[in-house]
C-alpha cells in the first residue's frame, strides 16, 4: 500500500519525503488522514521540490508532536500544512515588515553588507574547467578565504582569483585555512565522493542512543514540548530554526550568544521568535562555567558551531552521556563522519557540493551552476533538527536513555534532491501575493519595533504552533532558566 493510500490526505508530491521521515520515526506509518499536506511545487523558479519537501518535514514534526501529545492526553490531533506556505517560510526575510511612524508597515530590506556577500559568494569557474564557490560571510571567515585567493572583496576580483586555481586544489586550500568553500559537483559526483557515500548510507536524521537510563516522563504542560528546556548554541539560520521550531511547540529555548561574535542581524531577528537570548563569553572561565551549568540543567543542548569548537569548552556531544535523558543535537554542514566531517560550511557550500547548484543551473539557463536563491538547506536542516529533537524526546519518554541527534546541510540537500524535479517552473510565482502575506503574518512588539512576520505554518487542531514570546533583544536576558 502506498503512502498516499495509508495517509490519504498527503499530497502525492510530498509522499516519498514524508514516507522517508516516518521511517526515521520508527513507529510505523502515520494514521490515515492524521496528516493533511496540500499544495504542490513549483513555488520558486527552480525544478527542485522545495515546498513539498518542506511541507513533508513540517507534517512529520506534527506527527512527532502528536506522539508527545498522545502521551500527555491519550489523544492525537489533526495536522495540516500547505506546500506553498511551507516554501514561503524558507525566505522569511522577504516578508518581515516594520511599522513606520505613521502606523503603516513596510518591508525591511537586507543590509548592504549581506547584498555584497551574496554577490561574491557564487560559483566561479576554475582553471581546469570546473567551478568553486568561496564563501565570504562573517569577517574572520571572509578574510581567511580572501587570504587564500589573494583577492579583494569584489565579485570581479574573486572570480579572477578563483580562475587561477584547479578546483580540487582550491577546495583543499580553503579547508586548510579553516575557511569555507566547495567545489561544484553533480549529484552523481557527490554520491561517488567518500563524503557523499558516507551520508547516503545514513538516515536524513541520525538519532543515536549514547547512554542507558530510565524513561523520563514529560513535565506537566498544555503543549507537546511544555517543560522542555533547550539550550541553543547556534547562529545564522539552520541551528536557530531548529531551536525556534521547538519553541513553537512549547519548549523553553534559551539561546546563548556573545557580544564579540559576528552575526547577521536580520537572521537574529527572524529566527529568535519564541526564545530568550543571553550572552556568555566562553573565553571567560566563570562564564563558561555558567554555560556548563545551564547545559547540565537542560533537556536538549543544540550545537551548531564548527565541529569540535564547543567540545573545547565542555559543551560538546559528550555531555549527552553525563546525565540520563539528556539530548544533544549537532547541526553541521557535512554530517556526523566522513573525510569532510571536521569542516565548517554554509548553506551555499551544501548547495554546490551536493549537486543542487548543478541541477538548478542546468535547468534554468545556460547550464552553468547557479544557487537556488533561497536558503533551502538551512531551513530544511532546521526543521529536521526540530523533528529529530521531538523524536528523541519521545524515545527517552518511552524507553529511557540519552541521545545524540545529527542533522546536516548536506544531508538535507540530498534529501531535497531525492524528491526529484518538476516541470513548468519558469513562471512559478516565486513570491506570495499580498493577500497571502496578510493571511500568514503575525504581529508583535519587539526591541526592533512593531513587526509583522510570517508565523508558523504547521496547523494542529488542539495545540496550534505559535511563539509565546516575541523575538527578544539580542543578549537581553539573564543566563538562567525560568522558574519551574
Amino acid at each position: 500500500m502506498s503512502v498516499s493510500e495509508r495517509s490519504a490526505s498527503v499530497a502525492p508530491g510530498a509522499a516519498s519525503a514524508f514516507a522517508e521521515l516516518m521511517g526515521v520515526r520508527g513507529l510505523g506509518d502515520a494514521a490515515a488522514a492524521e496528516v493533511g499536506i496540500t499544495g504542490h511545487d513549483p513555488f520558486y523558479r527552480t525544478p527542485l521540490r522545495v515546498g513539498e519537501a518542506a511541507a513533508a518535514v513540517l507534517g512529520a514534526i506534527g506527527v512527532a508532536s502528536n506522539d508527545l501529545w498522545e502521551a500527555r492526553t491519550g489523544r492525537r490531533q489533526q495536522v495540516s500544512v500547505d506546500a506553498t506556505q511551507a516554501a514561503a517560510t524558507i525566505r522569511t526575510v522577504d516578508y518581515t515588515e516594520g511599522q513606520k511612524p505613521d502606523g503603516s508597515f513596510e518591508h525591511i530590506p537586507i543590509p548592504q553588507g549581506m547584498k555584497d556577500m551574496i554577490a561574491a559568494t557564487q560559483p566561479w569557474p576554475t582553471k581546469d574547467g570546473s567551478w568553486v564557490l568561496p564563501h565570504l560571510n562573517l569577517p574572520h571567515l571572509k578574510d581567511r578565504v580572501l587570504g587564500v585567493l589573494g583577492a579583494e572583496f569584489t565579485p570581479p576580483a574573486v572570480k579572477e582569483a578563483v580562475g587561477r586555481w584547479d578546483a580540487d586544489a582550491l577546495e583543499e586550500a580553503i579547508a586548510a585555512a579553516n575557511g569555507c568553500g566547495g567545489r561544484v559537483r553533480s549529484p552523481e559526483e557527490w554520491l561517488a565522493h567518500p563524503q557523499g557515500r558516507y551520508l547516503a548510507a545514513r538516515p536524513v536524521v541520525e538519532i543515536t542512543k549514547v547512554a542507558e537510563g530510565p524513561p523520563v516522563p514529560l513535565r506537566a504542560g498544555d503543549r507537546p514540548a511544555s517543560g522542555v528546556r533547550v539550550l541553543d548554541f547556534t547562529r545564522i539560520l539552520a541551528g536557530p530554526i531548529g531551536g525556534r521550531t521547538l519553541a513553537e511547540h512549547g519548549a523553553e529555548v534559551l539561546m546563548v550568544g556573545a557580544g564579540h561574535l559576528p552575526q547577521t542581524p536580520e537572521h537574529v531577528r527572524d529566527t529568535s521568535h519564541g526564545k530568550r537570548s543571553c550572552f556568555l563569553d566562553l573565553r571567560d572561565a566563570s562564564q563558561a562555567a555558567r554555560a556548563q551549568q545551564l547545559a547540565r540543567e537542560a533537556d536538549i543542548v543544540i550545537g551548531g558551531y564548527r565541529p569540535g569548537r564547543l567540545s573545547a569548552n565542555g559543551l560538546g556531544p559528550e555531555i549527552a552521556a553525563e546525565k540520563p535523558g539528556r539530548i544533544y543535537m549537532t547541526i553541521s554542514c557535512f554530517g556526523s563522519g566522513g573525510p569532510f566531517a571536521g569542516r565548517s560550511g554554509w548553506e551555499q557550500v551544501a548547495q554546490v557540493v551536493t549537486g543542487i547548484a548543478h541541477v538548478h543551473g542546468k535547468a534554468i539557463g545556460d547550464g552553468t551552476p547557479q544557487l537556488v536563491f533561497a536558503p533551502v538547506c538551512d531551513y530544511l536542516t532546521g526543521y529536521l533538527a526540530g523533528y529529530g529533537a521531538l523524536l528523541a524526546l519521545g524515545r527517552r519518554m518511552r524507553e529511557g536513555g540519552s541521545y545524540h541527534v545529527n542533522v546536516s546541510l548536506c544531508q538535507s540537500g540530498m534529501f531535497l534532491l531525492r524528491q526529484g524535479t518538476v516541470a513548468g517552473f519558469e513562471n512559478a510565482p516565486d513570491r506570495l501575493t499580498r493577500a497571502q502575506i496578510d493571511a500568514m503574518h503575525v504581529t508583535s512588539d519587539t526591541s526592533y519595533g512593531r513587526l509583522k512576520t510570517i508565523g508558523p505554518v504547521l496547523r494542529m487542531s488542539e495545540t496550534s504552533p505559535h511563539w509565546a514570546r516575541p523575538t527578544p533583544a539580542f543578549g537581553g536576558d539573564a543566563p538562567e532558566w525560568l522558574a519551574a
